[in-house]
Order: C-alpha cells, then sequence, then structure tokens
C-alpha cells in the first residue's frame, strides 16, 4: 500500500459553506519513541487480556454482560440514559422505571454487536456490514429520520445543540462523496500493513470524519473497533470494550478526532487511543478476573448437596446478575418449584437477595456481580503511567 502524505483531507466549498472530505489512508506516520511506546504497551496489554481471558473458566458466560455494559456506556455518549441494572433487570423480566425507548436503544446495541459477530464468519469487515450493522442500531427507535441501514443523501453537521450549517464545528463531506469514501476507507482495512491496532485507530478516526448516517455514527463506529479485533484475531472474544475510556476522557475523544481534520495531528490521536486500549485491556481483565473468582467462591458454597440445580443457577447469573424463578426454571428446563427452592438457597447463601416487594414475579439481584459491572473503568494504570 503507498503511503499518502499527512495531510488529512481538503475543504470543499458548497455555497455558504465547506465541507470536509478526509484524504484516503494511510498518512504518511512519525513513528516517535513516544508513539512507539504506546503501541507496544498497547500490544502487551490486549495480549495479556486475550491470553488470560482465553482461558477464564467461562469466558463464554461473561461475554453477554461486558457486551452489555458496553451498549450502556455507547448509548450514554450518545444521550441514552438507561444504566445497566435497568437493561439487566428489563432482560430478566423486571419492571424497571426507564423509558422502553431507551431501553430499546441500548438493546439494538447488542443485537447489532451479535449480528456482527456472527456475520464476520461469512464476510469480511467491510461497508456492507457496516449498513447492516446501523439497520439493526436504528431499528424500531423512535424520534429517529435516520434511515435504518441507508446512508445519508443530504448533508449533515456536528456542533452544540441547536447549531446550524454555519456554526457547526465540523462538516462532513457531502452527500455525494460519502460512498467514495467509504470504498477507500474499505480499501484501507483490507489492504493496510500497519499494526492492527493502529489500523483500527486510523479507520475509526475516518469512519467518524466521514460519518455516512444521519444519526448512529458514533455507535456503529464503536462497534467497529471491537468487530476488527475479533476479525484480526487480537481477540479471541469480545472482553475489550472503548466507550468507558472515550466517556470518561469525553473531550480529549473529540479533540484527538478534530486535531486531525484541522491540522493532521494523526500521533495525539494514535497516542491518545492506544492508551485507551491498554487501560480498557486491564480494566476488563480486572473485573473478568474478580467476576470468575465471585462465581467460583458461591459455586463452592452450594456444592456437594443432594441437587445440581443451586450451581446451574449460580453460573446463570454470571450470564445477568438478575434473575426470576420463572427465567431460571425456563433456561434451565426444570419445574417452577425446583428454580423456587435453588433460588431460595442462593438467598439463605447470601448470594442473591430479593429487589423491590413485589409479591408475585419476584426479582432476585446478585448485588456484589453487579457492583463489579457497574463500577465506573479504572483509567489510570497500576502504576499510575
Amino acid at each position: 500500500m503507498v503511503h499518502a502524505t499527512n495531510i488529512p483531507g481538503r475543504k470543499v466549498s458548497q455555497g455558504s459553506y465547506s465541507a470536509f472530505v478526509p484524504a484516503p489512508l494511510p498518512p504518511k506516520l512519525n513513528w516517535t519513541p513516544r508513539l512507539i511506546g504506546a503501541l507496544s504497551d498497547a500490544d502487551r496489554l490486549v495480549g495479556r487480556l486475550a491470553g488470560e481471558g482465553g482461558r477464564l473458566p467461562n469466558p463464554h458466560i461473561l461475554i453477554r454482560p461486558f457486551v452489555q455494559r458496553e451498549a450502556v456506556l455507547s448509548s450514554k455518549i450518545e444521550g441514552t440514559q438507561a444504566t445497566l441494572g435497568e437493561l439487566l433487570a428489563a432482560e430478566a423480566g423486571a419492571i424497571v422505571d426507564r423509558s422502553p425507548e431507551d431501553l430499546r436503544e441500548v438493546g439494538n446495541y447488542v443485537v447489532a454487536l451479535e449480528h456482527g459477530i456472527s456475520r464476520l464468519k461469512k464476510l469480511p469487515l467491510c461497508v456492507r456490514l457496516t449498513r447492516e450493522l446501523h439497520e439493526k442500531l436504528m431499528t424500531g427507535v423512535q424520534g429517529h429520520q435516520a434511515e435504518p441501514g441507508r446512508f445519508r443523501r443530504i448533508q449533515n453537521w456536528i456542533g452544540k445543540p441547536g447549531s446550524t450549517v454555519a456554526t457547526a464545528s465540523y462538516i462532513p463531506p457531502p452527500p455525494g462523496e460519502v460512498e467514495p469514501c467509504l470504498a477507500a476507507w474499505e480499501k484501507f482495512l483490507h489492504e493496510s500493513t500497519l499494526p492492527p491496532l493502529v489500523t483500527i485507530a486510523l479507520a475509526h478516526y475516518q469512519f467518524e470524519a466521514i460519518h455516512p448516517f444521519l444519526d448512529g455514527n458514533g455507535r456503529v463506529g464503536r462497534l467497529l473497533i471491537t468487530l476488527f479485533l475479533i476479525e484480526r484475531r487480537v481477540l479471541p472474544t469480545p472482553l475489550l470494550y472503548l466507550s468507558a475510556f472515550f466517556e470518561a476522557s469525553r473531550r480529549d475523544y473529540y479533540d484527538g478526532l478534530r486535531g486531525i481534520s484541522e491540522r493532521g495531528a494523526w500521533n495525539d490521536w494514535l497516542e491518545y487511543f492506544l492508551l485507551g486500549v491498554a487501560r480498557m485491556s486491564e480494566d476488563a481483565l480486572s473485573r473478568a478476573m474478580r467476576i470468575n473468582e465471585l462465581l467460583a467462591e458461591w459455586q463452592r458454597k452450594v456444592s456437594g448437596e443432594s441437587s445440581n440445580n443451586p450451581l446451574r443457577v449460580v453460573e446463570l447469573l454470571g450470564a445477568n446478575p438478575f434473575i426470576t424463578i420463572k427465567g431460571a426454571a425456563e433456561k434451565l428446563a426444570i419445574a417452577f418449584t425446583t428454580a423456587q427452592r435453588a433460588i431460595e438457597r442462593l438467598e439463605r447463601a447470601r448470594i442473591v437477595k430479593r429487589t423491590g416487594d413485589s409479591k408475585r414475579d419476584r426479582v432476585y439481584c446478585a448485588t456484589p456481580l453487579l457492583d463489579i459491572l457497574e463500577e465506573p473503568a479504572r483509567l489510570k494504570s497500576p502504576d499510575n503511567k
């Protein structure tokens, strides 16, 4: 692949305003010791997450709450207020005090990510898959003229609420440039010989700069990071997500993207992105290991009894810390009263406790598990790098 200059793109006049058309990737990178160090750190920590994460006793169970946590944080960046606890409780069958609209937006993110992982078995990461992700993400969401799965045919812009194209902080390519820009973006994804983490950092910037949809660009862009890491076998399972990092350092995130478009500050963006990979790899591994230790401790508490149903219910808690008797009975294919006895055993062992005062359809929660999932991301390494 031929390296371009590090000029980020060109302005095209559209009468009363100018839109930005990003140049094809890759730029000419300046491999400073600082950038090499950031890449080395990120590579080492994501490799450790891949190795140790794959050896955890039940990574397949852990994936779902991690996916849901990412869905909540990615949607939060866009202003959706649903919490992880509300999403998990609603999925378990509890009635939660949150608009169905917010829950659907977050639920759609989970559906889109699971769809993407499944499609990677037959299809590489490409423009077609990107449209499919957008369709899953935006279907059934009210109040958005998002045209699920369709690229925009009008000019959009980024700015403070209420801003116009005249006062926008960034104006992406005109509609006629969207598909040529995406074709070049796809070509780069398939042909890049750069390290995978650098490739996806550049591709993420480019996708956000193109802003091909009327709504949902940020969420699709964040989905693509996870899918790329799985496609390139950087990670065996989707345990690493950057939304928590982007959310906690939101100003740095937008400054990094804008720094490229305005002055070609590629290194600043790459160092920021790689720092995010490093910190969130540590965070994910810490969470996964603590969850597994907790589940193992609970299984020891209820093992060696005449029935193995309490053990099986503990395993269900790994996928969702909220549970109902009816839900446990259905998932384990056992009678309602059998599931009730198993959950009451867990209640006596102080593994779960009832939430709310409903006499029927009681909902139980393994609060220590939920606490690990909901705690804020640790953005500093143990040595405070």
